[in-house]
C-alpha cells in the first residue's frame, strides 16, 4: 500500500447489523466484517430495538478488532474514523457513534460524520472510476425508499421517497402475511421465483402525475385482503393454498412493487435528463429489481448507465461508510466529538 493512501476505519450500527471495514482511497477494501442479528430477530418478524442495540453492544469491540486484523493495519495506519450516525434506530445508533467517538479521542484521529442512506450509494459506486453525470440514484431498502439526482457522493438532492412503507418493510410484512419467513424480502423472491407475476393484478400506486414519492402500503393492504377477504373477518386461506398459491401471490406482489420502482426512477431519468442510474440498499440485491432496471436502461435512448451495488454490499455494511468518508476526508468534512446520533436525516 502506497504511504500516501488514505486508510479509514468505518463503523456501521444504524439497525440490525454491527460492522466495521478498513478501506483505502475509497476503493480498496482491506477488510469488512458483519455480525448479522436476523437470527435474534427471526421470531418477531422484524427488528426489535432493544434486543438489536445490546446485540451491538456485544458484538461492537470484536467486531472492530477483527476488522483492523484482518486489514493489518494499526492505529498508526488509520487516517480517519468514521460511523453512521444517521438515519436509523437512535438505540443502535448510539452504538457505534459512542466507539467511533471514543476511538476518535483515544486515537487523535478525525471523526467523520456519514448518512448511512448516502452511504448506500457509494457501494453502487465502488468499482466505478468515474461518475457520468447527470445521475439518478435510488436507495431501496427496509426503512427507506428513495430517488436522488446525484451530482457527486456529497452533493445529492432528494428527488421523492417513501411516504408510508418503505418496499423492504413491504416485503417483511407480506412475507409475514404469506408466513413464508424472515428477513422477507429473500423469502418472497425464493417464492416468487416458482409463481406467476401476472397471476394476481395488485396495484401500483404512482401517486399524482409528477410524483416522485413512494406508497407501498396499499399493495400491502391488497395482498391482505387476498388473503383475509375484503372485510378482514374471513380467515386466514394462507395455511389451506398450495405452494404454486402462494408462489403466484409473491410473484404478483413482487412484480408490482419492482413495476413503481422502475417507473419513478425512469420518470427521475426523464426529469433531470440522467446518463446513469445508481441502485444500493437492502432490496438491491433482488435479481427481478436488478433485471427490471437493467432492460429499461438497454431501451432507453440513448441508454443509461446503470451502476448496481455488489450484493454483498447491499444490506448494511461498514465498506459504504468508510468509502463514502474517504471523499468527506478529502473535502475536510469533520464532525466534532459532540456528534449525536439522529433517527432521521
Amino acid at each position: 500500500m502506497a504511504k500516501d493512501s488514505i486508510i479509514i476505519l468505518g463503523i456501521e450500527t444504524s439497525c440490525d447489523e454491527t460492522a466495521a471495514a478498513v478501506v483505502a482511497d475509497g476503493r480498496e477494501v482491506k477488510s469488512s466484517v458483519v455480525a448479522s442479528q436476523v437470527e435474534l430477530h427471526e421470531k418477531y418478524g422484524g427488528v426489535v430495538p432493544e434486543i438489536a442495540s445490546r446485540a451491538h453492544i456485544e458484538q461492537i469491540y470484536p467486531v472492530i478488532t477483527e476488522a483492523i486484523e484482518q486489514a493489518g493495519v494499526g492505529k498508526d495506519d488509520i487516517d480517519a474514523v468514521a460511523v453512521a450516525n444517521q438515519p436509523g434506530l437512535t438505540i443502535a445508533l448510539v452504538v457505534g457513534v459512542t466507539a467511533a467517538k471514543t476511538l476518535s479521542f483515544a486515537w487523535q484521529k478525525p471523526l467523520i460524520a456519514i448518512n448511512h442512506l448516502h452511504a448506500h450509494l457509494q457501494s453502487a459506486m465502488l468499482a466505478e472510476g468515474e461518475l457520468e453525470l447527470p445521475a439518478v440514484a435510488l436507495i431501496v431498502s427496509g426503512g427507506h425508499t428513495s430517488l436522488y439526482d446525484c451530482e457527486s457522493p456529497l452533493d445529492l438532492k432528494l428527488l421523492g421517497s417513501t411516504i408510508d412503507d418503505a418496499a423492504g418493510e413491504a416485503f417483511d410484512k407480506v412475507a409475514n402475511i404469506l408466513k413464508l419467513g424472515y428477513p422477507g424480502g429473500p423469502a418472497i423472491e425464493r417464492a416468487a421465483a416458482n409463481g406467476d407475476p401476472n397471476a394476481i393484478e395488485f396495484p401500483r400506486s404512482m401517486l399524482s402525475k409528477d410524483s416522485l414519492d413512494f406508497s407501498f402500503s396499499g399493495v400491502k393492504t391488497a395482498v391482505l385482503y387476498h388473503c383475509r377477504g375484503q372485510d378482514m373477518k374471513g380467515e386466514n386461506r394462507v395455511d389451506s393454498m398450495t405452494d404454486r398459491e402462494i408462489s403466484d401471490i409473491a410473484a404478483s406482489f413482487q412484480a408490482a412493487v419492482v413495476d413503481v420502482l422502475v417507473k419513478k426512477t425512469r420518470r427521475a431519468v426523464d426529469r433531470i435528463g440522467a446518463k446513469t442510474i445508481l441502485l444500493g440498499g437492502g432490496v438491491a440485491a433482488n435479481t427481478v429489481l436488478r433485471s427490471a432496471l437493467a432492460k429499461m436502461c438497454q431501451a432507453a435512448k440513448p441508454p443509461k448507465k446503470l451502476l448496481v451495488a455488489p450484493k454483498q454490499y447491499c444490506t448494511d455494511n461498514a465498506v459504504m461508510v468508510a468509502s463514502l468518508a474517504y471523499y468527506k476526508y478529502r473535502a475536510g468534512l469533520f464532525a466534532e466529538l459532540n456528534l449525536e446520533p439522529k433517527a432521521t436525516g
